[in-house]
């Protein structure tokens, strides 16, 4: 755990690393994210075995959802760094040539990034490359409800990268509230709703930027004309990977009528598909991260506002689990829909129509995520016509946010900013603009004093 007393100069030190020119040039940049690159394929073992203590990770799913997207992060961003930071040509208008005008990427400074416990590893590192990519010097704030995670990241970053570019805070409340109160450049949050108003508060009294990726209760609309079976199998895929705590995950599901009988059927069988009869046997099924937020779970669960419990509903608090869980006969008002869910638990709703599966979710706060199945296309338009969310899938659920050129990032109440590719480079980025007139020609009309001829071709001109 870092000492409270310790965080001004780990700050201060990055910052006279900025000063400095450590990442300046693009080939210190790449450096530095190669060196991220080889950490990850060197310790891969030893990050995953973090992840299964930590989260009971699948180590193939903690492969797959940890290391492998952030070195496919850090290979695209190798690719495009050059183009990505070359100054970028605007037109001019004709009364301002033979001027020039360009934007010039330029680095922020020494940045802060808060990641959270429920991927910790890429949720901590995607941002950074981000932040590496665009020249920026980052203090990384691991989550401290997955401390193995913390404590071998905190152990590796120094191995690898350069300490006047990348620091390490360790700790909990009291660490990232000392965090909070230096001064950066950006502050780059991903969490819960509740702690993103903390840390914009402490942001503003620096007049700090911040990114702020969070969550909210992500709906998948499912139409009667659906592909149901495949329909189940991918929202129940999306649903219990790392036991629903995925911010994108699908929070609930609302089925159009004459779908939801069928629907139902097969997200149970999808799920005995998956994992079997007895899925707390199952080595694919992520556990609870502890014991609090296991109860959070059942006590959601224990208070009702549902009429069937249609799979699972069970759990084991000593081994962290809650079996992957499907309720029908969901209430719009039941304690399950107040918030978002970040388990394994996906509340099922009837719906009368589309149009009134929309309203539902216009009626909500905006979700980070939506996913609509259908297999009409005018359907499907209709829905991401009339909604607003963070982003959508259509037809599966997730994989938007895998499209490297695709930015990821929520709205209102889901978050504010966006990462992912150029757009992470751009949010860690000051665009630049700079406007160079030559000496030559310097015509008149501009200045004093403004006769009437110089008054007629301003008029006309301007």
């Amino acid at each position: 755990m870092t000492a409270v007393d310790a965080i001004p100069d780990i700050v201060q030190n990055l910052r006279e690393g900025f000063a400095n020119g450590v990442l300046r040039e693009n080939s210190g940049r790449v450096a530095q994210l190669r060196q991220l690159r080889l950490m990850l394929v060197e310790h891969e073992d030893q990050l995953i075995d973090a992840l299964v203590a930590d989260l009971g990770k699948p180590r193939i799913e903690a492969y797959m959802s940890e290391i492998a997207i952030t070195l496919k992060e850090i290979d695209r961003t190798l690719k495009h760094l050059d183009a990505w930071t070359k100054p970028e040509r605007v037109k001019v208008p004709l009364t301002l040539k033979p001027g020039t005008a360009k934007i010039y990427p330029q680095p922020l400074g020494t940045v802060c990034i808060i990641a959270p416990w429920n991927y910790p590893v890429q949720l901590l590192l995607a941002p950074l490359i981000a932040a590496l990519a665009a020249g920026n010097t980052a203090v990384l704030k691991p989550s401290e409800v997955a401390p193995a995670c913390a404590d071998v990241i905190a152990e590796l970053i120094p191995e690898y990268i350069s300490k006047r570019t990348v620091a390490v805070v360790t700790g909990g409340v009291e660490e990232t509230s000392a965090l909070l109160e230096q001064r950066f450049d950006h502050i780059f949050y991903t969490g819960n709703g509740t702690v993103a108003r903390i840390v914009m508060a402490a942001a503003a009294k620096h007049l700090t930027p911040v990114t702020l990726e969070l969550g909210g209760k992500s709906p998948a609309i499912v139409a009667a004309d659906a592909n149901i079976k495949v329909t189940a199998r991918r929202i129940a895929w999306a649903k219990f990977v790392n036991a629903g705590q995925t911010c994108v995950a699908p929070d609930y599901v609302l089925v159009e009528d004459g779908a939801e009988e069928a629907l139902l059927v097969a997200l149970r069988e999808a799920i005995t598909e998956f994992f079997g009869d007895d899925p707390q046997q199952s080595a694919d099924f992520t556990r609870i991260v502890n014991e609090r937020h296991h109860d959070r779970l059942t006590g959601l669960l224990d208070a009702g506002g549902y009429d069937t419990t249609v799979a699972g509903g069970t759990g084991d608090r000593a081994d962290r689990y809650i079996a992957p869980t499907v309720l029908a006969g969901v209430k719009p008002d039941a304690p399950l829909m107040n918030e978002e869910i970040f388990g394994p638990i996906l509340p099922v709703l009837n719906v009368g129509n589309i149009d009134e599966a929309i309203g539902f979710v216009n009626d909500r706060e905006k979700p980070l995520a939506l996913y609509a199945f259908s297999t009409s296309d005018a359907v499907l338009a209709r829905i991401v016509d009339r909604t607003t969310a963070g982003g959508v899938t259509l037809n599966h659920a997730l994989l938007h946010l895998a499209v490297p050129d695709l930015p990821f990032g929520g709205v209102g109440e889901s978050g504010m900013g966006s990462y992912h590719g150029k757009a992470g480079f751009d949010a860690f980025s000051h665009r630049k603009p700079v406007f160079n007139r030559p000496l030559r020609p310097d015509p008149s009309i501009m200045y004093a004093p403004y006769t009437k001829m110089k008054q007629k071709m301003i008029r006309k001109f301007m």
